[in-house]
């Protein structure tokens, strides 16, 4: 399997590579040269299979035998044994054919640890047989940055340093970051917002010369591809659990970053049938207004009640837009690096093409809590924002109620416990193995708004 930019300007990479490496040189993000295709029979043959053996065969393609098979199955099976469900991303169902997968039964209660206590194994594993040390360095809206911790800080071999927006995180999700232990962990609280930290971050693997000779920066967030890879298999495994692939399966996914939602329009690229893809997003709402209006333009970034989506410049919709733009990546690179100046529009047959493939909707804070109590007082299950966003974008958006419509739970409510109580209900308890995060200490650095400053701040400390 060869990985090539998204902007036509760097070399093809194996997988190995392409893990070590994130944001590709030519500041673009690699994707497969080709996607492994599976029929329906072949499909249909997984059924029943547990998580983690279902995971091999979708992610195996991938790997293309950089890591050897029994190694790969031994690392995915750790990956996900100590989740907190034996189904690992069990279904709720909410309604007739309307149902909810839930996606924070991992260590860090959120749909980021899928990939990153895969994304930890896989960089222990290389770097502990290549014998390299990298610096970790990636921005989270919320989830990432704990997740990445949790699946990282154990691995020798690794720096990480994780930058979030200072006050514009849950005080759960900022308490799971900060109060990781270890002389390798270093959080970054940033003076700006999210788009901020990830321009940072891009901005830093685009030149890297303050790094010690014998250091690389290695991606976490979503721009580096094993985590799109790992995401992937989940579409699989509720499509399965529903009746798929004898009939087809539609998806609500609350949409930040567009990593979530473009591994589902990978799951239906390699075969599963995928009725709807929904892009649900709140107040920050960029793609549903390029779907709804063509219209590609930048507005402030506004503080919500889902935090986690509060991200203006979509870094996978880049992934996404090097196949509506039939992989021309000097057409690509002249939309994405355009965004800012003016406001961007497609060209008529590919905005119609993407509106075929992709429905949106944007949800308001008010509305948001306006479902989180109502399915609440249906059903007796409590959701957080997020999900809460992508319940009602799937009502809204629903084209054909005969066919199973599944949002994509992203976190506990226990990390939204303001939108919780502002929907009039009781702030859940912290589970179990979280009952002391707010006696633990906390650390972590404020820094300003600067590139400078981030990476001398990055120097000092390896």
């Amino acid at each position: 399997m060869k990985y090539i930019s998204t902007r036509g300007r760097s070399p093809v990479c194996n997988f190995e590579q392409v893990l070590l490496t994130g944001l590709a040189p030519d500041g673009g993000l690699y994707v497969p040269e080709s996607l492994p295709s599976f029929s329906v029979q072949e499909i249909n043959s997984w059924s029943g299979l547990p998580y983690h053996e279902l995971a091999f065969k979708i992610i195996k393609p991938f790997v293309d035998g950089e890591i050897p098979d029994d190694v790969l199955q031994s690392i995915l099976h750790d990956s996900y044994k100590d989740f907190s469900h034996p189904a690992v991303a069990p279904l709720r169902m909410l309604g007739v054919n309307e149902w909810v997968l839930e996606l924070y039964c991992g260590p860090t209660l959120a749909f980021k640890d899928f990939a990153l206590q895969l994304l930890g194994r896989l960089l222990d594993y290389v770097l502990i047989r290549d014998n390299k040390k990298v610096a970790v360095l990636g921005a989270t809206s919320g989830d990432t940055g704990s997740a990445a911790l949790e699946g990282c800080r154990h691995c020798k071999n690794i720096d990480l340093f994780i930058l979030h927006p200072y006050q514009r995180v849950s005080e759960v999700q900022r308490r799971q970051m900060t109060t990781v232990p270890g002389d390798n962990v270093h959080n970054i609280a940033l003076r700006g917002n999210f788009d901020d930290c990830q321009r940072i971050v891009k901005s830093a693997f685009g030149d890297q010369s303050f790094l010690p000779a014998d250091r690389q920066l290695v991606a976490v967030n979503s721009i580096n591809w094993a985590r799109i890879m790992a995401q992937i298999v989940y579409y699989f495994y509720a499509a399965l659990s529903v009746g798929g692939p004898a009939r087809p399966v539609s998806f609500s996914v609350p949409t930040g970053n567009f990593g979530d939602i473009y591994a589902g329009y990978l799951a239906r690229c390699m075969g599963l049938p995928v009725h709807q893809l929904i892009i649900a997003t709140n107040g920050n709402d960029i793609l549903h207004r390029l779907m709804n209006k063509n219209e590609y333009s930048l507005n402030e970034l506004r503080p919500t009640l889902s935090p986690s989506m509060d991200i203006m410049v979509s870094s996978n919709f880049e992934r996404y837009l090097f196949d509506l733009f039939d992989r021309d990546a000097n057409a690509v690179t002249a939309f994405v690096t355009g965004l800012g100046e003016k406001p961007l529009h497609l060209d008529e047959a590919r905005w119609n093409r993407a509106r075929a493939l992709f429905s949106s909707h944007g949800v308001d804070d008010k509305t948001t809590c306006q479902v989180i109590a109502d399915v609440y007082r249906q059903s007796g299950f409590l959701i957080d924002p997020h999900t809460a966003v992508g319940v009602e974008a799937a009502r809204i958006c629903n084209k054909d109620l005969t066919v199973p419509m599944i949002t994509l739970a992203t976190a506990h409510p226990v990390k939204f416990a303001d939108a919780v109580t502002r929907a009039g209900l009781e702030s859940p308890d912290l589970p179990v193995h979280m009952q002391d995060l707010f006696d633990r200490e906390e650390r972590y650095d404020i820094l300003d708004n600067s590139i400078q400053e981030v990476t001398q701040y990055l120097r000092s400390r390896l």
